[in-house]
């Protein structure tokens, strides 16, 4: 395997026991989880340890647990000599992806997800929101039902995942009747357990200071190119990086075309470098011609093992 991609998951990938063993197997690994208490001030540890799921799943908690683990992991791959030839993180994982690149530093990107995630906290406890996973339709007939719902309130594409998975966003009345317009039309909407209406207007509140946040940042030319959620393409220069990863925020996830685009650089293996299997999932509905041989996750010591013997 010489052109692997690596793919960092966000928020919804989460259980307690993540990043455990890797922790106590590796002193890299103890030095993200480290990082991640010293920058958030948070028990990161026993959050991810030992739980309990409620408090982990807490937006303002979830966002530097699950980046510390990704980090870990990511270490524990990287200590193995494998490096990427493209890196990509689904909403809150593209900072993971970052830090692969050589954009940020594991202590600047854990510094970032804490803080995008108190301000997305304060946002949603100020205005209350709710999504939706539509399942069944295409991006074209999503987007009709959302136009339409806009009478009950905002609503938005917050995720456009595989070719019939779509996320919506926004007030909970109108993310409702949007999920009822989609059961007309064919489809099934699937309430979500989140604690806010991610990637749409109702966090706008936010975007200003995590720009200015951003801004006071060190960021690098990339060493790898990162596929971006907001533009689905890779950016060269810091700046523009900045900027995207600025939009980010309130805009929608192009997973799906992100996907295509990656599909594209002649990739001989995909790997999901975090908890749980949901990009590995979400991949074999995007690029389903893909061999399953050619899609690994590492999530824990054993599949880290199971793919560096894969990857020779």
């Amino acid at each position: 395997m010489k052109r692997i991609a690596f793919l960092f998951p966000g928020q919804g990938s989460q259980k307690v026991g993540m990043g455990h063993d890797v922790y106590k197997a590796l002193k890299e690994a103890r030095k993200v989880f480290e990082d991640a208490e010293a920058v958030s001030g948070l028990p990161v540890k026993r959050l991810c340890f030992e739980g309990p799921m409620e408090e982990l799943t807490e937006t303002i908690n979830l966002q530097p647990a699950i980046t510390a683990v990704n980090l870990a992991l990511l270490a524990a791959v990287e200590k193995a000599g494998i490096a990427p030839v493209v890196t990509a993180g689904h909403s809150l994982g593209e900072y993971s992806a970052l830090c692969a690149a050589g954009v940020v530093s594991p202590a600047d990107a854990l510094r970032l997800v804490f803080e995008r995630g108190r301000l997305m906290h304060r946002e949603a406890t100020a205005r209350r929101g709710a999504m939706a996973a539509i399942v069944g339709l295409d991006i074209d007939q999503v987007d009709k039902c959302v136009r339409q719902a806009r009478t009950a309130g905002t609503v938005s594409v917050a995720n456009h995942n595989s070719p019939q998975q779509i996320v919506i966003t926004g007030r909970p009345k109108a993310v409702k009747e949007a999920g009822r317009l989609a059961a007309e039309a064919g489809g099934r909407a699937i309430a979500l357990k989140v604690s806010g209406a991610w990637h749409s207007d109702l966090i706008s509140g936010a975007e200003a200071e995590f720009a200015s946040l951003l801004e006071s940042i060190p960021f690098n030319p990339p060493n790898t190119p990162v596929v971006h959620n907001f533009s689905a393409a890779p950016e060269n220069e810091p700046e523009a990086i900045r900027r995207v990863m600025a939009k980010q925020l309130c805009n929608p996830v192009r997973w799906y075309e992100s996907m295509l685009q990656i599909e594209q650089m002649q990739i001989d293996a995909y790997v999901e470098i975090g908890p749980g299997k949901v990009l590995t999932g979400l991949l074999r509905k995007c690029l389903p011609q893909v061999d399953s041989s050619a899609v690994f996750n590492v999530s824990d010591l054993a599949s880290l093992d199971r793919f560096l013997a894969a990857a020779g």
